[in-house]
């Protein structure tokens, strides 16, 4: 058998309810921070593609919103989002916290994952750094009962890594014999401007609360290397549905979005590897998760 034969390369997504860890694990696998985590449901608002490349393969995982019900048309099309991806791949890694018992929501979309006969199925169980080793037995056996067609059921903790390999290497054995779709070194096919504007977004979700999670977008206006310097000057804009939002995120006397702005220039700096000035806004699109016009310009 030659390599090329043995090589095996394939697209693998993560489903499960918002905030079981599936953004945290995409990071994980991929060695490098490519999808923004966050405490708030459905931070998640593409399908981000995170590169593993590993000796004998390579995965593509594509991060995906959570399954929700929607309230919203942007809830709509990100569940939509949702559905193609997961009828695309080729294998479902379907995500529970060993933290948490199983519930009705985990139960709907493990049956729900009988509409995509295609893809081979994993089941992973989360976060078991944070979990006593009864809780995880007892979240195995609930998750095993859920399907008759798991390929695998595998514990893990992202955080601490444990049991991450032997995840890469179950899913890359299911994957189809082939090249690999990418380039090595690359890590995702994100644009350096889409994760700019996710670090931004990122930063600002932290601490507010209620519904101004679902309310925040941010559009990345221009990046540019200034002459004779090793700055990058970034404008960007934080866009909210109400005025009252505007107020939160910009707080007393703009320290609030001074912090937002601190927060973010250093992931970027890190992104980008130059220093960088940033320039952030804060814009009001009324109404902008219902209405068809400001999705699209939003790029939803």
């Amino acid at each position: 058998m030659t390599d090329r034969e043995k090589t095996r390369s394939g697209f693998v997504t993560f489903v499960g309810r918002p905030n079981v860890g599936k953004s945290t694990l995409t990071n994980a696998l991929v060695g490098e921070k490519i999808a923004i985590t966050s405490e708030k449901p459905q931070t998640t608002r593409r399908a981000i593609r995170g590169i593993l490349n590993r000796p004998d393969g390579q995965l593509v995982i594509v991060d995906t919103p959570g399954i929700h019900k929607p309230r919203t048309l942007l809830g709509e099309r990100l569940n939509d989002l949702v559905e193609q991806v997961l009828g695309d791949v080729d294998v479902i890694g379907f995500c529970v916290p060993a933290t948490e018992k199983v519930g009705p929501g985990d139960r709907r979309i493990a049956a729900s994952l009988d509409g995509y006969s295609r893809a081979k199925k994993v089941a992973i169980v989360t976060k078991t750094d944070a979990a006593h080793r009864d809780d995880i037995v007892e979240r195995l056996m609930e998750v095993d009962s859920l399907r008759e067609d798991w390929a695998a059921v595998i514990p893990l903790s992202a955080l601490t890594r444990e049991q991450l390999d032997v995840l890469a290497d179950e899913m890359l054995q299911l994957m189809p014999i082939g090249p690999r779709l990418y380039d090595e070194g690359i890590v995702t096919d994100e644009s350096d401007e889409d994760r700019i504007a996710e670090i931004i977004r990122e930063a600002a979700l932290e601490g507010v609360r209620d519904e101004l999670p679902h309310s925040i977008a941010v559009v990345v206006d221009d990046v540019a290397a200034r002459e004779d310097s090793d700055l990058t000057d970034i404008h960007a804009s934080i866009v909210v549905e109400r005025d009252s939002q505007k107020a939160i995120i910009i707080g007393r006397k703009g320290a609030r979005l001074r912090d937002v702005g601190a927060a973010a220039r250093a992931g970027i700096e890190e992104l980008l590897g130059t220093r960088v000035f940033l320039k952030l806004h804060v814009k009001v699109a009324k109404e902008w998760q219902r209405d068809p016009k400001q999705l699209g310009r939003l790029g939803f």
